[in-house]
Parts: structure tokens; C-alpha cells; sequence
């Protein structure tokens, strides 16, 4: 009987101590999710980005040309050196060239703790509709590279290397600022060069971005208006772990270890009456209204009642030997 009720008290603490492990075991794995944040960072890049409308000289409809270039975001890759588009109207909607180069690259990474985006472009021209001899902008090599860290302030640049001509004329750009080129009988183009833009988690490098407004007359083209952009890179951090989270973690044990400990009760809890015990200095005979001679008067008392009875007992004896 003693056995039985053994086994079945191990099996049912067996029993409870499984299912504890159970309970508990999706806290221990959501804890870390809550501590790290679980913030999954961004990156992007694209080698061309146009946003142009097409203006046609026998309608009165425009024709828009929103095109790209190696556009990926992460974690991808491309390379690729050329860009050809057909629209309805000009030149009899045969191909149209948009962007050629020797070199085509964009890549976007992500990490758990880091991002980047990057672009790179190399001996590339750019062309407009009904500008078919005549180059929008080319340039030798520009690069934009955009870098986002956990925890860190995000960095973003972009590098010119070589000449940049724009509708045939060589020109010189400032970084920071903004650079005209108007050719008579073609148009005004308007460009930014290494254009960037930072925050507390995002980054943003664009090399080149071009303003466009011209009317080549040719090949069917009134005006061609928009924006072009050239290798851009962005980026946005991984989530840090939440500092708030991690400390009330840490101060929880700290707060039970600073508890005090239980006090036993005191004299003054208890009426001002303390037991005593055989372990204790006679000093503490003083708490209970005694002083050290109350000893030494209680031998004393012992001893005088002895010679009292002694006494007595002669008396007695002497009383009876006389009788």
C-alpha cells in the first residue's frame, strides 16, 4: 500500500513538473523577441529613375515615360547595362534608347544589425524622345552608397568622378547646389548634384537629379517635361534593443535582493516583557525589572534560614535533655 501510494505521488509530481515546463516554455522563448526588438532593417538602389511626360506635336495627349534601371530592394542584386522603351507616337513606336552604359550596378543588403544600399554607374548616356543625336546628360562614373548601423547615426554619399556633359555642353556642378543649362532651340535642364539626407535611422544618397524641360521638335516631340534620376541609394536601420525593456529586466532581482530582511519582534512589540533564554548574559535581567545583586541577596536569605534552623534544632535538644 506504502508502494502504491509512493509510485502514484511520483507520478503525479512528474505529471505537475511537465506541465510547468510546458507553461513556461513559450514565455522563455517570447522573453528574447521583447528584449532585441525584432525590428528588421531596409535598403533600396536603382541606377535610373525617369518620371517624364511626353508631349506629342499631331495630339493633344501626353505620353508619360516612367521607366527604371536595376531598381531592386533587399537583400537583392542587379546589373545591367542598358534601358530601351517603346512609346506610342514617336518615331513610328520603334525601341527607344533610354539609358546606355558600360557599367550598370545596384545592390541592397540587409544584416541584423546592418543595411546599405549601393549604386554605381559607369561611361553612361542618357536620352530623351525626339532628341535622338543629342545626349541629356553623360557622364564618366558617379556612385551612391547609403550605410544604416543599429544603434549608430546613418551615413549616406555620393562621388562624381570625370567630365559631365549636359545637351553637349561640358559643365562644371557644385555639390550642395543647383546647376542651369539651357541650350537655345532645345531647352533648360536643372540639376542637383550628390543630394543626400540623413535621420536618426534612414539614409538617402542620389548622385544626379535632373530637372527637365525642352521642345526638340523632332521626331513627332513637342516637349518633353519631369524629372530624371541617376544612382540613388537608401537605407534604413535595424531597431535596436528597447533599453527600457532590458532595464526593468535587470531591476526586478535587483529589488527582491534589496528587500529587507523579516525583523523579529522587539520589546516594544511584545508590552516590553522579553523571554529569556540560558544563552543570554545575565545583563539582560535588567529588562524584566531585576538587577545582578538580586543573586547574591537570594544566597544570603538561603544562608540566614539555615543557622535559623539550625538553631531551633539545638534549642530543642537541650529543652528535651533538661526535661
Amino acid at each position: 500500500m506504502n508502494s502504491n501510494a509512493f509510485r502514484m505521488s511520483a507520478r503525479r509530481c512528474a505529471a505537475a513538473t511537465a506541465t510547468a515546463a510546458l507553461v513556461a516554455a513559450p514565455v522563455a522563448f517570447a522573453a528574447p523577441a521583447q528584449a532585441t526588438g525584432g525590428g528588421e532593417g531596409r535598403a533600396s538602389a536603382v541606377v535610373l529613375r525617369t518620371g517624364l511626360e511626353v508631349s506629342l506635336l499631331n495630339k493633344t495627349v501626353q505620353v508619360p515615360l516612367n521607366a527604371s534601371l536595376n531598381e531592386v530592394k533587399a537583400p537583392a542584386s542587379a546589373e545591367q547595362t542598358a534601358l530601351t522603351v517603346e512609346l506610342d507616337g514617336v518615331d513610328r513606336g520603334k525601341p527607344f534608347s533610354v539609358l546606355r552604359a558600360d557599367v550598370a550596378t545596384a545592390k541592397a543588403t540587409t544584416e541584423k544589425k546592418r543595411t546599405e544600399g549601393y549604386a554605381n554607374l559607369v561611361r553612361a548616356k542618357v536620352n530623351l524622345p525626339g532628341l535622338p543625336l543629342l545626349s541629356l546628360i553623360e557622364v564618366e562614373q558617379v556612385t551612391s552608397r547609403a550605410v544604416c548601423k543599429a544603434g549608430e547615426r546613418p551615413t549616406a554619399e555620393s562621388n562624381l568622378l570625370g567630365h559631365v556633359r549636359v545637351l553637349g555642353k561640358k559643365v562644371t556642378l557644385t555639390t550642395g547646389g543647383q546647376t542651369k543649362v539651357t541650350v537655345p532651340g532645345v531647352g533648360e535642364v536643372t540639376l542637383d548634384l550628390s543630394r543626400t539626407h540623413t535621420t536618426s535611422r534612414t539614409a538617402a544618397a542620389t548622385a544626379l537629379a535632373l530637372q527637365v524641360a525642352v521642345n526638340p521638335l523632332n521626331l513627332n516631340v513637342a516637349e518633353v517635361n519631369g524629372s530624371v534620376t541617376l544612382v540613388e541609394a537608401t537605407c534604413e536601420s535595424p531597431k535596436a534593443p528597447h533599453k527600457q525593456e532590458q532595464t526593468q529586466a535587470t531591476e526586478e532581482p535587483q529589488k527582491q535582493q534589496e528587500q529587507p530582511a523579516k525583523q523579529e519582534p522587539t520589546a516594544a512589540s511584545t508590552g516590553g516583557v522579553k523571554a529569556l533564554t540560558g544563552a543570554e548574559p545575565a545583563e539582560n535581567l535588567a529588562e524584566t525589572g531585576g538587577s545582578p545583586t538580586t543573586m547574591y541577596l537570594a544566597a544570603g536569605s538561603a544562608a540566614l534560614l539555615g543557622l535559623g534552623g539550625g538553631a531551633l534544632l539545638v534549642a530543642r535538644k537541650r529543652a528535651r535533655t533538661r526535661g
